[in-house]
């Protein structure tokens, strides 16, 4: 952490964190809402730009809660950039405070009517990751709600805070992985889950003992990795050097040599140390 990440005040991170939150909840008061109608949905152009990517829908519900978020964002801290997955802004540099924003983490699974999705609120400073909030569709409470938390503070589920304390009996926990043709040979039972969101925040909350990705971007896992780090949980993600701990969001330089965090996905493993461990030496 940077010097000048350290000099955060807690009362500046308590705001953001507040607001967080409050969009966290308009996400999911406005997913809520769409639920059980007729939804308008598009699909994002492919790698090759010309064929439409049957695997990454896009809700008219995602559209308008990630413009109202950045209304209420931009009003609140004018100088505060946004990345979001449905804008597609000309450049995000990757200094200073930045909002990583996915309105709805799990589309697929919202168009489809599947109960699993979350609306991730991640707050970079210099890249590293200072704030998250996580309105879940449920949670280890059975109930939507939103988990957060802020640098130096805990996890919390709406007003309460989690100390997770897994059960020693049970022998074999979950650990949230990409699919089928990609599971790893770890000792514990293999869940997707189909929203990255969920999974950090079922890690965080320790119903999960760990999970890894593929290739995220910044806006899937960044409130997530708040969360788990919040929780005391180790995070690790794939650089040229091999596996290593994450420490901040280091942005590819774009064509013009400027960095760009939109270009971000690297592979990330979260959770208990140990199993984090394994996870990375199986999937090296």
């Amino acid at each position: 952490m940077s010097a000048a990440a350290k000099a955060l005040s807690d009362e500046e991170m308590k705001k953001v964190e507040a607001l967080a939150v409050d969009l966290a909840r308009l996400a999911g008061t406005e997913i809520t809402a769409a639920l059980g109608g007729t939804l308008a949905v598009r699909y994002k152009p492919g790698a090759d730009k010309e064929a439409l990517s049957l695997r990454d829908p896009v809700s008219e519900v995602d559209t308008r809660v990630e413009q109202l978020i950045r209304t209420r964002v931009s009003e609140a801290f004018p100088d505060h950039e946004i990345l979001g997955e449905e804008f597609n802004d000309e450049r995000v540099y990757g200094s200073g405070f930045i909002w990583a924003v996915d309105p709805i983490d799990g589309t697929t699974n919202f168009v489809n009517g599947f109960p699993l999705f979350a609306g991730c609120i991640g707050v970079l400073y210099e890249g590293r990751p200072v704030v998250g909030a996580v309105w879940v569709s449920t949670s280890h409470a059975l109930r939507p709600g939103v988990y957060h938390a802020r640098q130096g503070g805990p996890l919390t589920f709406e007003n309460d805070i989690i100390k997770p304390t897994p059960n020693a009996a049970v022998r074999r926990r979950l650990v949230g992985q990409p699919g089928v043709g990609e599971r790893l040979d770890i000792p514990a039972d293999a869940r997707k889950t189909g929203s990255a969101g969920i999974e950090c925040a079922f890690v965080a909350a320790g119903l999960m003992q760990a999970a890894w990705f593929q290739a995220p971007n910044v806006w899937d896992v960044a409130a997530g990795i708040a969360l788990v780090q919040a929780a005391g949980g180790e995070v690790r993600t794939h650089a040229a050097a091999g596996w290593e701990s994450f420490g901040s969001f280091a942005a590819p330089n774009g064509k013009d040599d400027v960095p760009n965090l939109r270009g971000w996905r690297q592979p990330l493993a979260i959770g208990d140390a140990a199993m984090v461990q394994d996870i990375c030496a199986k999937a090296a």
